[in-house]
């Protein structure tokens, strides 16, 4: 499983007029993998995953996704492609007008034909995999913050998806809430196989999901290899971002 490639990132680059925010990015990711990226605001993380999922067309380089050229594909194709990933973006993005049963629901009906009985069953089971089933019937605007972000990562994954891209998915969270966030998506990650990427700047949670990480620094990867590698890097830029971000923490 190891083996097989998920995500090839190749040589990319993208500005935004005179301004470069990927230079030459290339990283590789495998199945099962959870890949995470830090950086600085500004350093192109989200940028990194609009081209992974083709909402941006790098000006050079390459992405690959299942095998498949994003920038080569179609519409029809790309959609196609889409239903293969999950994303859990800030804010969880829940409908306030939906309950959470709807909110799950929603995501199936719009790609999928399911039976009701294989509705309920998936919503049902899926609630279960993130420890909120009897939040069912709730509406968004009586769960707390980090039961919005589980409810959010149950609609992403509920589509059983072979990559997840998560951008921040701990911000907002307290540093409790923040754990328990970060160790179910390990564990996700471990029961259903999936593939992960993670834009974060959350150390914790790094070092509960990371297999791998990337550090993005003027538009480039300027480090690649594990969590403690990099945390106990000598380089004084890395030292002095981790050191305000453990006190942040």
């Amino acid at each position: 499983m190891a083996d097989t490639m998920i995500v090839q990132i190749d040589k990319v680059s993208k500005s935004f007029g005179k301004q470069q925010i990927l230079k030459d990015v290339s990283v590789d990711v495998f199945e099962a993998d959870n890949l995470v990226v830090f950086g600085q605001s500004g350093s192109g993380k989200s940028v990194l995953l609009k081209c992974i999922i083709g909402l941006l067309t790098p000006d050079s380089g390459t992405v690959h996704v299942f095998n498949k050229n994003i920038q080569k594909l179609k519409a029809k194709e790309l959609s196609e492609v889409r239903k293969q990933i999950g994303f859990l973006f800030q804010g969880a993005a829940l409908y306030d007008s939906m309950s959470v049963r709807e909110n799950l629901e929603f995501p199936l009906t719009k790609n999928f034909e399911f039976s009701k009985g294989e509705l309920d069953d998936k919503v049902e089971n899926t609630l279960e995999l993130v420890n909120l089933g009897d939040a069912i019937d709730k509406m968004p605007s009586e769960l707390s913050g980090g039961m919005r972000k589980r409810i959010g990562l149950a609609r992403s994954i509920i589509t059983d998806p072979r990559l997840m891209l998560y951008d921040e998915p701990t911000t907002g969270l307290d540093p409790i809430s923040s754990k328990d966030i970060s160790e179910l998506i390990r564990n996700l990650q471990h029961e259903l196989k999936m593939t992960s990427i993670v834009v974060t700047h959350d150390l914790i949670c790094a070092e509960i999901i990371a297999d791998k990480a990337i550090f993005l620094r003027d538009s480039m990867v300027a480090f690649e290899g594990k969590i403690p590698e990099l945390t106990k890097s000598d380089d004084p830029f890395l030292k002095n971002f981790f050191s305000n971000e453990i006190i942040k923490e």
